[in-house]
């Protein structure tokens, strides 16, 4: 495990949200009055790079602001709010787009990106860059140390996604749920993903890495006791928020130690963790979906149950 540094460096900022806000604005204005198909495809594949460099951003400025001692729950904080914008705009998105078409949905997006851009101009102060040229920031955001904190970022998401993402036929076909039910215990588990996000933050900042261990082991424990009481759905009940608690409290401590342990390189790494995780969720929904088509609906379970046990030495 790398060893981590007791006060994080401030990392640089040279900027802060409004340019990648008002770059959305503008790709989400395109793809509401566009009716080229092409324009519209660039259009959407600018706007999602451009929220990777927001979110990278925000953690930059978020964490620029607080005294060190307080930047794991300044992340988490940030963390918190792009999981809630997600549970709320998709189906709020979804009924916009049903009532008003495509092209109501994506000017609703352009609305709200204006707001948030007059908001963020006038309320997020302007914080001055510290760090030094490109090249100096890339030999700090990929030394080994922090490689292997990405490396262990694309451990449990793969680990936690090659379960997640076969959830449901797993409480439909072994669990025995159906309907409403399924739906109640999916929400359990999100407010607990919720939770956990949260409260990582105070956790990081009381020792990242000691935080990364035990919820690394503490999601392996919990995905092979779904596996063993899989057919029992009241312990299943109580296995999936113990499961979303101890994935998501691992969140901010993985930004925090990334940014640590670049050290003057924190400007360019606090992009990093995000696209880890990216591919992390890639590869275990492929891994659970290839071990599923081989064997059974529990095989999704086991997948993710073997790549936790790799990630606990690497934590």
């Amino acid at each position: 495990m790398p060893r981590e540094t007791s006060t994080p460096a401030t990392p640089a900022a040279p900027v802060v949200p409004p340019p990648p806000t008002a770059s959305a604005t503008r790709g989400n204005v395109v793809v509401a009055l566009t009716g080229d198909y092409g324009l519209f495809l660039a259009a959407r594949a600018l706007t999602g790079a451009i929220q990777g460099l927001f979110i990278a951003t925000a953690f930059t400025a978020g964490t620029a602001v607080v005294p060190p001692e307080r930047m794991g729950r300044a992340i988490a904080v940030i963390i918190s709010g792009v999981s809630v914008s997600a549970a709320v705009g998709v189906p709020l998105g979804t009924l916009i787009g049903q009532e008003l078409g495509r092209r109501g949905s994506f000017t609703a997006i352009a609305v709200l990106a204006t707001l948030m851009l007059i908001a963020t101009s006038a309320v997020v102060p302007s914080v001055p860059g510290t760090g030094g040229g490109a090249g100096d920031q890339a030999r700090y955001a990929f030394a080994p140390r922090v490689l292997a904190v990405l490396g262990l970022c694309f451990l449990v998401f793969a680990s936690l996604y090659a379960a997640l993402t076969y959830i449901v036929p797993y409480l439909e076909g072994v669990t025995g749920i159906s309907g409403a039910l399924i739906g109640v215990f999916v929400l359990v588990y999100g407010a607990a993903t919720a939770v956990g996000s949260f409260s990582g933050g105070r956790f990081a900042d009381q020792g990242a890495g000691r935080t990364l261990i035990v919820a690394t082991i503490g999601a392996a424990v919990c995905l092979l006791a779904l596996y063993l009481v899989g057919p029992v759905a009241f312990l299943v009940a109580l296995v999936l928020p113990a499961w979303g608690l101890f994935a998501f409290v691992t969140a901010p401590s993985l930004q925090y130690r990334v940014v640590s342990l670049a050290g003057p390189g924190g400007a360019l790494a606090q992009s990093l963790p995000a696209s880890a995780i990216n591919m992390g969720v890639a590869f275990g929904s492929f891994a659970g979906g290839a071990a599923i088509g081989g064997f059974t609906t529990s095989a999704a379970i086991i997948t993710g149950l073997v790549i936790a046990v790799v990630a606990i030495p690497v934590a």
